[in-house]
């Protein structure tokens, strides 16, 4: 706090994040971290916040406007897209953070922004697993299975994992506060003891990460060899859409996990060299695996030729005389080969809509 006459300034104090339990460490330059948070996270979270409401925005509308035609697998989207939506409204609370430094909007807001934000992020993750999950057993088991993929099924499954993801988030809730730091306020999560400390970061990485990448390995691992042994002009577009899937996730959420396990070792060594990089390396990997929600819409449905037309439909009726390609155009090509696809082809469609 600088009081020169009557004007005051008041300035946020950022040590507290670099305080970890028992263990207090000193960053090599605190200013040029907090001068690279203003300019870097509100930039980044802005362009995550903008591209995640258009491209999950049209996911919603276009799933529920034609919500009679509702399957197992346009429910899972549906879901994964307003857990996206759901995570990306949260950001202009924290872009806000990072702009003036101190937190206005209470301690309820807080504690509903944080859990809000934690939520969106489990439920987005779990869902991607169960949609995995989804696509080995049609693949593997499609006879067995059919009777069984329901919409009663599929509502099901939509409440336990927002349970689940509700539940593994309340420690997020519970101990993210308003806190007073240099005449500033401040939300943060400040747990009672390093214990939910550990939980969190253990939750972030086995939950966040390597759980789920295990399972898209495993369950890709097996279809990829069964879609390519089918006779389906498609094939080989499903192929690289598992891989795209199985990449991008690994490439945009496993730097990010890697800096919190690296921070939760304490390492001595590489802490009294300069905590300064790895908090950054924190805050870059953090803000490039945001983004992985903007690709979440592009990975998982405008991929498919069916879900695209819809897109062109609606967005033809609503924005009158743009230019974009007949809904017709789009299906030619697959109509055109559709005479010398086999009945394996059908299990393609739960990668290609």
């Amino acid at each position: 706090m600088a009081d020169d006459g009557e004007n005051v300034t008041t300035t946020y104090d950022y040590s507290s994040y670099y305080d970890y339990g028992d263990y207090t460490y000193s960053p090599c330059s605190n200013a040029d971290l907090k001068d690279f948070d203003k300019v870097f996270l509100p930039t980044i979270y802005s362009l995550v916040f903008v591209l995640g409401i258009i491209g999950n925005g049209l996911v919603v509308c276009v799933l529920v406007k034609h919500r009679r035609q509702t399957n197992l697998t346009d429910i899972c989207l549906l879901n994964l897209a307003v857990s996206d939506l759901v995570f990306v409204l949260t950001l202009p609370f924290y872009t806000h953070l990072s702009l003036v430094g101190q937190w206005p909007f209470g301690d309820f807001m807080c504690r509903f922004v944080s859990g809000s934000h934690s939520t969106g992020f489990f439920s987005s993750i779990f869902f991607m697993v169960v949609m995995t999950l989804d696509r080995y057993v049609v693949i593997m088991h499609a006879h067995k299975v059919a009777r069984y993929r329901t919409l009663r099924a599929g509502v099901a499954l939509t409440v336990l994992v927002w349970m689940v993801s509700l539940f593994i988030s309340l420690p997020a809730v519970l101990f993210t506060k308003v806190t007073n730091e240099s005449d500033a306020l401040n939300c943060r999560y400040a747990p009672e003891n390093n214990d939910w400390m550990l939980y969190s970061i253990i939750t972030t990485n086995l939950l966040g990460l390597v759980i789920p990448l295990l399972v898209m390995i495993v369950c890709y691992s097996r279809i990829i060899p069964v879609l390519v042994n089918m006779r389906s002009a498609k094939k080989h577009r499903v192929v690289k859409l598992i891989l795209s899937i199985v990449i991008a996730f690994f490439v945009f959420w496993a730097p990010y996990n890697i800096c919190l396990f690296l921070q939760s070792l304490k390492l001595d060594a590489i802490l009294r060299d300069c905590e300064a990089n790895l908090m950054l390396s924190i805050t870059v990997t953090e803000t490039i695996a945001y983004t992985h929600c903007c690709l979440n819409p592009i990975i998982y449905a405008f991929v498919g030729q069916k879900f695209m037309r819809r897109v062109v439909h609606m967005l033809r009726k609503w924005v009158p005389g743009v230019l974009l390609p007949s809904p017709r155009d789009l299906s030619y090509s697959s109509s055109r080969k559709s005479s010398v696809m086999s009945r394996s082809s059908d299990a393609t469609s739960n990668f290609i809509m």
